[in-house]
């Protein structure tokens, strides 16, 4: 059973999640993307020290741009290389997508979030999630249905004992 567990330890392929988009926005849309990234961002990855907390995406030229996210520099950097933890890193994503995307964000008011870092096949792989903004009253609505949801949630383990 420990190994059980070792092994469910070892097999998290999460690097770091945006936990706040959810509660910022409506999701709509998800998309599987990669990410050009230089060695030292790959070894940060591997540490797990990126945070996508304000991170943004935004369009320039026709291409897409994770912006704001910061990648912790790790002490094993080379000194001939400037390492920017904030830089701007292109996504990777096919064209008709990518199209398709811009044209959302800029008619309809749409915006992307990074929802989240992972490994897939030794390649970092980013969510991105295609929503709009929620208002002050839909954020108060969504924490009181998720405060309902848990007491009846605790009711209900109650009521089986």
């Amino acid at each position: 059973m420990v190994d059980n567990i070792v092994m469910a330890l070892t097999n998290d392929k999460t690097i770091a999640s945006n936990r706040k988009a959810k509660h910022d926005f409506h999701i709509e849309d998800t998309y599987q993307v990669g990410l050009v990234l230089n060695g030292w961002e790959v070894k940060s990855a591997r540490a797990k020290t990126i945070q996508l907390k304000d991170s943004h995406v935004h369009f320039k030229h026709g291409e897409a741009f994770l912006s704001k996210a910061h990648f912790s520099v790790p002490k094993t950097t080379c000194a001939y290389t400037k390492a920017d933890p904030t830089r701007a890193r292109k996504i990777l994503m096919h064209r008709r997508e990518l199209d398709r995307l811009i044209g959302q964000v800029q008619q309809k008011g749409y915006t992307l979030i990074p929802l989240d870092l992972y490994w897939h096949n030794n390649k970092v792989k980013m969510t991105l999630a295609l929503g709009k903004g929620k208002k002050l009253y839909d954020k108060r609505a969504s924490l009181k249905e998720k405060e309902w949801k848990r007491s009846q949630d605790r009711a209900y383990k109650e009521s089986q004992k």
